[in-house]
This record gives C-alpha cells, sequence and structure tokens, in this order.
C-alpha cells in the first residue's frame, strides 16, 4: 500500500509547493531569490548554516544521498532554517539578511503573512534528488548564465575560491564528483594543478550537464529553466512567466538594481589565457548553450 506524503508543518503553517533555485555558482539563484523574497506569501531563506551543512556533505560524498535518512535529514535542515521566532534571522547569512531588509536580528516576515516556503541557499542544484523525494509537490527554477560571466564572478569571490584549496578534499570526497567536475579520481592530481579559471570552469560544466539531467526528469509543471540573461535584459517578461509558473506576483524591483551583474562582462574581466582555458574546459557546453564567442 501505497503510503501518504509527508506533510511538513512549519510554525502552524503546512509546507506545500515550496520552490527551489539551482544553478551554478554565480549563475543568478541570490538574485531571484531576493525578488522571490519580496514576493507576497512568501518566506525565502538563502544559505542558513544548517541548510549548507547538509547541501556540502551531499556534494562530497553523493553516496550519503541516495541512504534512507537524507530525505529526512535535509527536510529537517530546512524545517529548522524556516522557523520564524523573534531571532531567527540573526542565523541567516548577510546577503540574506540584506534582501529581507533586516537591521537586528528579524523576524524579516510574519507568519500572518507567510502561505509559501522556498529557498535559494548555494549549491542546492547537488541535492535536487533528495529535495523532490522530501517535497513531491516542489517547483524548481533552475538559471542557466554564460560561463564565462560566471567564471569572471567565481574568480572575484573568495567563496568560490577556498572550495579549490586541496585542503578542502578530505578522505570523505567521493567520485565521480559533480561538485568539484572531476569525472574520476585519477584526475583529481591535474585538478589540484589546474588555474582557478578552469577549476571554475568544471564547475559551471558539471552544473549545467546536472541541469539537463533535470530538465528530462522532472515534468515541466515542476521545473522551469530560466537564462540569466533574459531575467536581467528583459525583466518584465521574464517575470511574468516565471510569476505564472509559481502561481505568485514575483517582485522585479530588485531586478534592476545597478549592482545587478551585466551581461557579457567577460570581455573585460576575464584574462585572456583564462578565457582560452574556460572556452577549452566548457566548449561543448557553451555551444550547445548558444554561448558563443564574438
Amino acid at each position: 500500500m501505497r503510503l501518504p506524503p509527508h506533510i511538513l508543518v512549519v510554525n502552524g503553517i503546512k509546507v506545500r509547493r515550496p520552490v527551489f533555485l539551482l544553478g551554478a555558482p554565480h549563475s543568478g539563484t541570490d538574485l531571484l531569490a531576493r525578488a522571490l523574497k519580496r514576493s507576497p506569501g512568501f518566506h525565502v531563506t538563502m544559505g542558513r548554516s544548517c541548510v549548507a551543512h547538509v547541501v556540502y556533505a551531499f556534494a562530497r560524498k553523493p553516496s550519503i544521498a541516495q541512504t534512507s535518512g537524507a530525505v529526512r535529514v535535509l527536510r529537517d535542515a530546512l524545517a529548522e532554517s524556516w522557523q520564524v521566532l523573534p531571532g531567527s534571522c540573526g542565523a541567516c547569512a548577510p546577503a540574506c539578511q540584506e534582501a529581507g531588509g533586516v537591521t537586528g536580528s528579524g523576524p524579516c516576515v510574519s507568519t500572518a503573512e507567510v502561505t509559501r516556503f522556498g529557498d535559494g541557499s548555494p549549491d542546492l542544484l547537488y541535492s535536487a534528488p533528495v529535495l523532490l523525494r522530501a517535497f513531491p509537490d516542489a517547483r524548481f527554477v533552475q538559471l542557466i548564465r554564460d560561463g564565462r560571466d560566471v567564471v569572471a564572478d567565481m574568480l572575484a569571490d573568495p567563496a568560490c575560491l577556498a572550495w579549490f584549496r586541496p585542503a578542502m578534499l578530505t578522505e570523505q570526497t567521493e567520485f565521480p564528483n559533480a561538485f568539484l567536475g572531476v569525472n574520476k579520481d585519477e584526475h583529481l592530481d591535474r585538478w589540484k594543478v589546474m588555474p582557478a579559471a578552469g577549476k571554475s570552469a568544471l564547475r559551471w560544466r558539471s552544473a549545467v550537464r546536472l541541469s539537463a539531467e533535470l530538465r528530462r526528469a522532472l515534468p515541466a509543471g515542476q521545473l522551469m529553466t530560466v537564462r540569466y540573461e533574459d531575467l536581467v535584459r528583459k525583466p518584465p517578461q521574464t517575470v511574468s512567466v516565471l510569476g505564472e509558473f509559481l502561481e505568485t506576483r514575483v517582485a522585479k524591483a530588485v531586478l534592476y538594481d545597478a549592482a545587478v551583474p551585466q551581461v557579457g562582462a567577460w570581455r573585460t574581466r576575464l584574462r585572456g589565457e583564462d578565457l582560452a582555458l574556460v572556452e577549452k574546459v566548457a566548449r561543448e557546453e557553451l555551444k550547445r548553450l548558444g554561448y558563443r564567442s564574438p
């Protein structure tokens, strides 16, 4: 007999059709999370440590995600992240606090207004199969961005670069490893001496391959793919389609912020040798997605 779906209740609110934002680093998940965070009825979290610890455990050791307890662990982490308590925002990442307009410890939302939940934590992509098992009615939005722009932003982000230190690899790291973009453990020695631009390109390449797999695996009603370029160049049209998919009004004011990374900035930000390496490592994916050099 088929068991009824698990119903998670947070602050007396049933979690139905939660939204998860997926993509490679600096592909726009943080930008979309900021927009969704200001949408009516939504409580969206970004980068809470309780979620990050689980996500990166799955990323380092993908076999954990296949265990019977993976669903419960991730569901419990998100339930903790979504709790609305007097001091709950104090545990949020600075980006989440800023997006929610929090100046103290919060909370950034009122439970009387919350009807939907979402999460835009970095690297949720690597936990997508577990998220689907934990929340069968979830909606996923995956962001795709030009890998050259992604690498340019990654090279300027200490948090991204920190993952490329050999010391970050532990005996718990499994291969193939989609998070690092390394297919076999015998490739690890080459990875260790590869410049950061190449490692960043491997991460982007692996992420878009995972995104393609998700697109084949999930029904259209649960997954929407958004181009970062459309999000920042055509906010009204893109947000309108996204709002229909999520059945909500998505706030678009944040998309007009002058600080939003511009499309094609890689042309002035990437050094020649870094650009050549990125286009060598990710040539196939850049071509398939329509990102070609002028």
